[in-house]
């Protein structure tokens, strides 16, 4: 693990590369975004003809019982500032894979991206791994095109695993997601196709900074990459970590149980698809889907539209000389476990709106008030645009002064050491805390060396 870890920071620290001309990214990327996009145009639930609502439950289904299923969830939370709710939420049992290639050039891992257009992306075209499919794409349940690279990641005998981990997705929308994160490394020869790229992690991360460039999934798979990271002086001994995370799960009253999607309580089933009678949180749209470059070059989904942009942030501070970033201890409904660590913040500010003050998210005050001078990153990322629709967040960080003491027992003072450790494991850090600790990766890869 140490030679690799050693050749990810080489790969980390190399922003030239005779293979990718960061300089010449904007054009590579403008001239094939004019070939391969995705249009969505809103239609009724009932026009989606591969789907249909079941006539007592009205679950949306696809015709084929394979790719995911829309239905009702009955949330029970004695202990939270909301007692109970019931909302829409994506089942998919599924488990896809998001896999990212690595070969090395000139001493130099590169990884092979692809440039993916997704229903749900804001403006079209985002970097995502090699592979990014569940089952059904890649048994062919929709009878398009073979998923290219899948081998190299079906069968790694021939090849090197450089991470391999099943992590969750959004609990708040989907129902026990789960998607292998994988990193293969090869020595074969690789055909680089339309569409596909070798990047170094150095200039992966610079592109992290930008609006929309770098999508969910292949933010999630670099978060589990091994990294080199100081070891010691975490206030917290990582034996007390685990203890706090198991005893979260112990103590969590968070109960769920599955619902009829048009037996909702406060929601309204109208042709163009579910929103909350408040006209808060999100809404289930039917969308028609007409695409260049894909696999399958139209159909027609359900996804999941939020109402406004989210915030998710991590507070930061040194202690003792050690960096450390605020965690969460966070329940929510569709996580398999129940509790996974999030990031400080994590909401979409608008939904507060319709929600007790008791409700209100810790310390979103401070991220929402913080001066250019406390910001060490900021960029609007969009969330996974195969199942959501303009789904985009504000990721922060911000440098804070909340005590060693955070004052809650739902949060904690963790290093970059101790989440990397625990990114080896599934279930431990959520997709939002994952696509952060990339965006923290890539803070300390600009830092001047000394």
């Amino acid at each position: 693990m140490a030679d690799v870890t050693a050749r990810i920071a080489r790969s980390t620290g190399a922003v030239e590369s005779p293979l990718t001309d960061p300089a010449g990214f904007d054009d590579w990327f403008a001239e094939f975004g004019e070939r391969i996009y995705t249009t969505a145009e809103r239609v009724p639930l009932a026009a989606l003809d591969q789907w249909y609502q079941t006539p007592v439950t009205g679950d949306l289904w696809h015709r084929s019982g394979k790719f995911f299923t829309v239905h009702g969830l009955r949330v029970h939370d004695p202990a939270g500032a909301v007692p109970s709710w019931s909302q829409p939420i994506i089942d998919q049992p599924e488990v896809g894979i998001l896999g990212v290639l690595v070969k090395e050039f000139d001493g130099v891992p590169h990884l092979l991206i692809q440039a993916k257009a997704e229903p749900g992306n804001p403006g079209g075209l985002q970097l995502s791994p090699t592979v990014q499919a569940t089952r059904s794409n890649y048994t062919g349940v929709h009878k398009g095109r073979a998923v290219p690279y899948l081998d190299y990641f079906r069968d790694t005998s021939r090849h090197r695993v450089v991470a391999d981990v099943r992590q969750s997705e959004q609990g708040a929308w989907f129902y026990r997601k789960r998607n292998r994160n994988m990193v293969v490394e090869t020595t074969a020869e690789v055909e680089v196709l339309d569409g596909f790229r070798w990047f170094t992690l150095g200039q992966l991360y610079r592109l992290l900074s930008r609006d929309d460039v770098v999508n969910m999934d292949l933010r999630t798979v670099l978060a589990c990459l091994p990294h080199r990271s100081r070891t010691d002086g975490a206030l917290h001994r990582m034996t007390d970590v685990l203890s706090w995370i198991n005893g979260a799960r112990s103590l969590v009253t968070v109960r769920t149980e599955r619902i009829a999607l048009n037996a909702l309580d406060e929601w309204r089933h109208g042709e163009m698809g579910y929103s909350h009678e408040s006209g808060g949180f999100f809404d289930v749209i039917g969308v028609s889907v007409t695409a260049a470059g894909r696999e399958v070059g139209t159909w027609r989904q359900p996804m999941i539209e939020p109402r406004g942009t989210g915030v998710v942030a991590f507070l930061s501070r040194e202690i003792d000389g050690v960096p450390h970033v605020l965690m969460h201890a966070r329940a929510e409904p569709g996580y398999a476990d129940v509790v996974e660590l999030a990031p400080t913040v994590q909401c979409i500010p608008e939904s507060y709106r319709w929600l007790p003050p008791a409700a209100r998210p810790r310390h979103l005050d401070e991220v929402l008030a913080a001066g250019p001078d406390r910001i060490r990153f900021e960029a609007v990322l969009s969330e996974e645009g195969g199942r959501f629709f303009h789904a985009r967040n504000r990721y922060l960080i911000v440098d804070s002064d909340v005590p060693e003491d955070p004052g809650h027992p739902d949060y904690r003072w963790l290093t970059m050491d101790q989440l990397t450790r625990l990114l080896r494991h599934s279930h431990y850090l959520n997709v939002q805390a994952r696509s952060l600790v990339a965006c923290l990766r890539s803070v300390e890869a600009a830092r001047p060396a000394g």
